[in-house]
């Protein structure tokens, strides 16, 4: 028995979210059945975080256990032919059989787009959060600037969650910048993340951008009651670009030969 890591692509928007449901459409278990297509093993697939309905992924890690010895090229080639088009293996790794793709992750990094100030585009209403106003991005940068990059409880930003969760996260980059004269990004990376924290940021964000809040006010969301910052953005505009993990953990360049592999 040997463990494999996965770097997943896709598109979230007829997935709901990553984590197996009952009678749902998920990531999971879209995943698991292909592998057992490909190797007639059924296995548990885990991941390196959740992603919520309607969110995209470029660069979610999963692992899963294997008694199989192909090589990295063929299981990646194998899962691709079995898995539909808005899901993709883009790397594949043997890694420690100890490694826990959550546990052990240092940091995860996400991107909010928000496109404004113009008629609705259709080709993009999945994967960007279509505003009509024109929003003040200098506004949100400094907003964006002001969150701690510090251990500390992000609560106020958190979505409903058990009364004994753990809500300290250490927060590691928070950077909006307008990227085209009608889109915003959004960049924030952490050591994890609340349910919903990412979009509860992004909707404080854009309630700047509007003129409702200051960078000021934004800043002092931070020690609010639990749930109390935001609203939540749609699902939509949110993509998880990468996870890292410390040196030597996890070689993506190691066994993930063929197209792609320059982009990791």
């Amino acid at each position: 028995m040997h463990r494999l890591a996965l770097m997943l692509e896709y598109d979230g928007s007829a997935f709901a979210g990553a984590q197996l449901q009952p009678e749902r459409r998920t990531v999971q278990g879209t995943l698991e059945a292909a592998w057992t297509e490909f190797t007639s093993e059924d296995r548990r697939v885990r991941f390196a975080g959740r992603t919520d309905t309607g969110v995209h992924a470029r660069g979610q890690v999963a692992t899963l256990d294997t008694e199989t010895d192909h090589d990295a090229a063929t299981v990646r080639s194998a899962l691709n032919h079995f898995l539909p088009d808005d899901l993709a293996v883009r790397a594949v790794t043997e890694v420690a059989p100890a490694f826990d793709a959550r546990r052990h992750a240092t940091s995860r990094v996400y991107q909010y787009v928000i496109e404004d100030g113009r008629t609705r585009s259709p080709l993009s209403r999945q994967h960007a959060w279509q505003v009509r106003p024109r929003l003040d991005a200098g506004a949100m940068a400094e907003a964006a600037s002001r969150l701690p990059l510090e251990e500390r409880d992000w609560a106020a930003f958190g979505g409903p969650t058990p009364e004994d969760y753990p809500t300290v996260r250490l927060l590691q980059r928070s950077e909006l910048r307008r990227t085209a004269p009608h889109r915003i990004e959004y960049t924030i990376a952490a050591s994890g993340f609340l349910p919903h924290q990412v979009r509860r940021t992004a909707g404080a964000l854009a309630e700047v951008g509007r003129g409702a809040l200051t960078p000021d006010q934004f800043a002092d969301l931070i020690d609010g009651p639990p749930g109390s910052a935001g609203p939540a953005a749609p699902p939509q505009g949110l993509t998880m670009l990468h996870v890292h993990y410390p040196p030597g953990a996890v070689d993506w360049t190691a066994g993930c030969a063929g197209d792609g592999t320059e982009e990791i």
